[in-house]
């Protein structure tokens, strides 16, 4: 069968970019009464041509009836599958560089749901640290309550940090249990420290037990999906907080899981059980905001890097951690050439003076705003140790380099020189 106008990626021998992929890829607009672009589907349920219609598209989503390759699953209720979350997921999968796509509630949905999907109780989760708050509140308070086990290492420990608490995590895992997965940050948030994706994989292969190996999962929020793919360097599955960069405007909550279809399949399973899938509107959105997404993202990039040469060198900044900063003898230095392909536009620095002087720079903002989140159009700064990350432990927080004097910056598609004034008038206020 002739494959759908619809559906192509090439153009006779040519590859089709992603950004111009996003402008129709999985949409038929003669299915929508010839919508340009794809209309709202605010429905919980629908209907059916027949009774045999709607127990083979029941038996397709749970598993029963294997599709054909021209197939689609069918559309049966919002819960498991809706036109708008199809479209944004065949979507998400093109930037991955995936086989599949799944959309959730929130980045935070995302990442519960993909782990409980893989972790029982009497398991091991191995993780690198820092992570966001939210995550290490997760993996660190919250699994624990259910009889799983977190290991962690320093992400600024490199290989050898890695392979010693996979060592730790295999010791640690119960008589008759596993490890069960391996969890990166990478850039890590927010210190934009990096964890090396091949030797996870290579990890991950080492602890399979029975022939099944914990999955390497990878969020992928501070760079993806425009300049890190991690499944090209050996992740089983990518999350994005689709908050962030993907949506774009700081209008949305949202989140992504993206791997090969087998990889997805409990977590698929997970999410219609659990509920914890993106809504049609907020798909729809999101959709709008992938059509301009490379071009947003080159945006930030290019603004953070005018705006980090001015931090480092302030007389007032002591430590710009900006990926491209890394000195050409860092260890990380060849990393990040291989893993990224860019330093992005989200990056930390550190105030002379601690938390006092950290916070009067970021109560003289102007045109700045002081807010958590990032990957806007807007540039947001906010503090970690006291925000963000405030759930961790003093020490833990001093051993990751979460400073009281560290600042978080995300730069939007500002004009950087403005960000940079507001920047300079605003060091006035911090104590020499």
């Amino acid at each position: 069968m002739a494959e759908k106008k619809w559906r192509k990626r090439t153009l006779g021998d040519r590859k089709l970019a992603p950004e111009t992929l996003m402008m129709g890829f999985g949409y038929d607009p003669m299915l929508s009464e010839g919508s340009l672009k794809p209309p709202e589907f605010m429905t919980s349920t629908f209907v059916f041509r027949t009774a045999l219609d709607g127990k083979n598209f029941f038996a397709a989503m749970q598993g029963r009836r294997k599709l054909g390759p021209d197939e689609e699953p069918g559309l049966v209720y919002s819960r498991f599958n809706n036109p708008n979350l199809e479209v944004l997921e065949d979507r998400l999968a093109l930037w991955d560089e995936a086989e599949a796509s799944l959309a959730f509630a929130s980045g935070m949905a995302a990442i519960s749901t993909c782990l409980w999907a893989f972790l029982r109780p009497g398991d091991v989760i191995l993780q690198s640290q820092p992570i966001y708050g939210g995550t290490e509140t997760l993996i660190h308070s919250i699994l624990p309550e259910f009889g799983i086990t977190q290991i962690g290492f320093e992400a600024e420990g490199g290989i050898a940090a890695m392979r010693a608490a996979a060592g730790k995590a295999q010791a640690a895992a119960a008589a008759g249990s596993k490890v069960a997965a391996i969890f990166l940050e990478t850039p890590a948030n927010p210190t934009n420290a990096l964890v090396d994706i091949a030797e996870a994989r290579r990890i991950s292969e080492a602890l399979a037990t029975n022939g099944k190996r914990p999955p390497v999962i990878v969020d992928n929020t501070m760079l993806g999906p425009i300049f890190s793919t991690p499944l090209r360097h050996g992740a089983d599955i990518t999350i994005t907080s689709l908050t962030k960069y993907v949506g774009g405007h700081s209008d949305v909550i949202a989140g992504g899981v993206s791997g090969n279809k087998l990889m997805l399949a409990p977590v698929r399973r997970m999410r219609s059980t659990l509920g914890t899938m993106c809504d049609p509107h907020t798909a729809w959105l999101l959709m709008r905001s992938l059509e301009t997404l490379k071009l947003r993202m080159e945006a930030g990039a290019a603004g953070a890097r005018r705006v980090a040469g001015f931090l480092r060198d302030h007389p007032k900044i002591t430590n710009v951690w900006y990926l491209d900063f890394l000195p050409a003898d860092h260890p990380d230095r060849p990393l990040h050439e291989r893993q990224n392909s860019s330093a992005g536009s989200t990056f930390s620095f550190e105030v002379i003076g601690g938390e006092a002087n950290a916070f009067a720079l970021l109560d003289h903002l102007e045109v700045i705003k002081l807010a958590v989140s990032l990957g806007g159009t807007e540039t947001l700064a906010s503090h970690p140790a006291s925000m963000t990350h405030s759930g961790m432990a003093p020490a833990e927080l001093k051993r990751f380099s979460i400073t009281p004097a560290l600042i978080r910056i995300s730069i939007g598609v500002e004009n950087p020189e403005d960000l940079i004034a507001d920047l300079e008038q605003a060091l006035e206020a911090v104590p020499a």
